[in-house]
């Protein structure tokens, strides 16, 4: 814990590291160095090649990248570089360090069960917590385990095949793997497109039967209503027949008025009574009396 020395002084971490391939792992570590305390100043130590290659083996990034990598960290204050493998008094002093943050996993190495013993029985260690599932072995080993991909990959971007350090036989294996996934791929894309225009011609030809269907529907409709029993055709019809019969057919003539009933016992023919009567002078007095008398009869008669 911080002593009576740093209470005025923000409480100086020392984290340290080979940090190849810096990933989120490495940060989250790093997170927590700088958040063990409130008012913390974070250093953080990086070997370089020499002293790596050594103790640990070959590294992917080389000390001047793997720097670089370390001073874009938002929670590093200052890179140390070419940081010791084991820490001395000497360097402890040198950069005032007050504490040393590590995973508390034993780290041994350089003749020395756990490299960080002395630290800790000083009690200046303070342990983080590792990422699990990502490490720079984690990520290797990926790219070892799919090392034809990679090399495919690459030779598809430009790069030679001395450049990746792949031989002649292999080279021609991995091109002739690159056309064959080519082809593989334009046939995926084909199928796909075949696909999808097969689709939208079974969309297409729904929506056209659906389409007959409502005309055929509006056709028949309007056919019966025009042809049909009933029809608006028909009865245009029967009107026309009938003008054309009226207009053919002649005028009938109007019924005579009804004559009046006459007596059965007299004769049908009229009298006509205005016409003048030629009749011959009588012969005598009497005649002429008995003429006389008969007109006056027939009168009678009629009335």
């Amino acid at each position: 814990m911080p002593t009576a020395s740093t209470v005025d002084r923000p409480v100086r971490v020392y984290a340290d590291g080979i940090f190849d391939l810096f990933h989120s792992g490495h940060a989250r570590a790093l997170m927590q160095a700088k958040t063990l305390f409130p008012n913390s100043y974070l250093l953080v130590g990086v070997c370089s090649d020499d002293l790596t290659h050594k103790f640990k083996g070959f590294t992917v990034m080389n000390e001047a990248e793997r720097y670089e990598a370390l001073r874009h960290c938002r929670y590093v204050d200052e890179v140390i570089r070419d940081a010791p493998w084991t820490l001395t008094p000497e360097f402890l002093e040198k950069h005032k360090i007050d504490f040393v943050a590590h995973d508390d996993i034993p780290y041994s190495s350089a003749g020395s069960d756990d490299v960080y013993k002395h630290i800790k029985e000083a009690g200046m260690f303070v342990p983080t917590q590792r990422t699990e599932g990502i490490s720079t072995s984690d990520i290797i080993t990926r790219i070892v385990r799919d090392y034809d991909v990679y090399a495919r990959r690459n030779l598809q971007r430009g790069y030679t095949a001395k450049e990746l350090n792949v031989s002649f036989i292999n080279e021609k294996k991995y091109r002739f793997q690159n056309q064959v996934d080519k082809m593989k791929e334009k046939v995926k894309n084909v199928e796909e497109r075949s696909k999808e225009f097969v689709n939208r011609v079974e969309e297409k030809s729904h929506d056209l039967i659906q389409k007959w269907e409502e005309k055929s529907r509006e056709f028949i409709g309007n056919f019966l209503e025009l042809f049909g029993p009933d029809g608006a055709w028909k009865q245009m019809f029967q009107e026309r027949s009938s003008r054309m019969l009226q207009a053919l057919s002649p005028k009938q003539s109007p019924v005579s008025s009804p004559t009046r009933s006459r007596s059965p016992s007299r004769s049908p023919s009229p009298t006509f009574s205005w016409l003048p009567i030629k009749t011959s002078p009588p012969s005598s007095p009497k005649a002429a009396s008995a003429s006389i008398s008969s007109l006056s009869e027939g009168d009678e008669d009629e009335k």
